[in-house]
């Protein structure tokens, strides 16, 4: 069994930084920022189930934090290596430092 506490800590602490950053952070990117990434750790889960990736919509600059923390999750329970979940969790890292939050 894979141990992925540090991809869902990840995801969960970039959430809380956008969740308490101004609107004002979020519109100059933040926000663009999380979706792009909720949008790659989703279609990293649906390839890894098998699936035909779908991509995650914009549900708003609000909705960001949610995104990210639903696709970590997922991707969290079918990711198949500690490899894996490095590389993901430098992903979240990344996309966070761009974001500025």
């Amino acid at each position: 069994m894979v141990d992925t506490t540090p991809l869902t800590r990840a995801v969960d602490h970039f959430a809380d930084r956008l969740r308490a950053a101004p609107q004002s952070r979020l519109q100059r990117g933040a926000a663009a920022e999380a979706l792009g990434l909720a949008r790659e750790l989703s279609r990293r889960a649906q390839v890894l189930e098998g699936l035909e990736p779908r991509e995650m919509p914009d549900a708003g600059m609000f909705a960001a934090a949610d995104q990210i923390t639903v696709a970590g999750h997922d991707l969290a329970v079918v990711i198949p290596s500690g490899a894996d979940v490095d590389d993901a969790v430098r992903l979240v890292e990344e996309a966070q430092k761009r974001a500025g939050v």
